[in-house]
């Protein structure tokens, strides 16, 4: 059961030191600079955890492992710190804004999960989809 839940935890908690540091982005400080500020700093601490975590393997048998998903993840990280700084910067509170991107978010990896690894839309998920479109309704008035 921990290990269902430790995970879910750092996301929340990370989630929250995340949507704050966001918002506190100085509206005056550019903003890919400030973001590559963000990842020399996440790339640094990345490269000390690959070493802490004892991988004895080099670094260099360790990026042949890898595939197109670390690039299409990077891309999408700038573009997903991006999309946030903006909304802040647009006037978007702290409280609704990652309320509504996730939601959006939630309802589109249903299809997602549907047209690229065929799993099933249950009606409890079309239901849920419904639910989560009246509470946009409900919170934007």
């Amino acid at each position: 059961m921990w290990s269902y839940i430790w995970p879910v935890a750092v996301v929340v908690i990370a989630n929250i030191f995340y949507n704050i540091s966001a918002k506190s982005t100085p509206v005056n400080a550019n903003t890919f600079l400030s973001l590559t500020v963000t990842y020399i700093i996440a790339a640094a601490c990345s490269l000390i955890l690959f070493f802490i975590n004892g991988n004895s393997a080099s670094i260099k048998a360790e990026f042949a492992k890898l595939n197109w998903a670390s690039l299409v993840l990077g891309i999408s990280i700038v573009a997903l710190e991006f999309g946030y700084i903006c909304i802040y910067r647009a006037g978007w509170k702290i409280s609704m804004a990652s309320l509504v991107a996730n939601i959006c978010l939630a309802c589109a990896l249903i299809f997602v999960g549907l047209l690229l690894y065929n799993e099933t839309i249950s009606l409890r998920q079309i239901i849920g989809i419904a639910v989560c479109g009246f509470g946009l309704v409900l919170i934007s008035k």
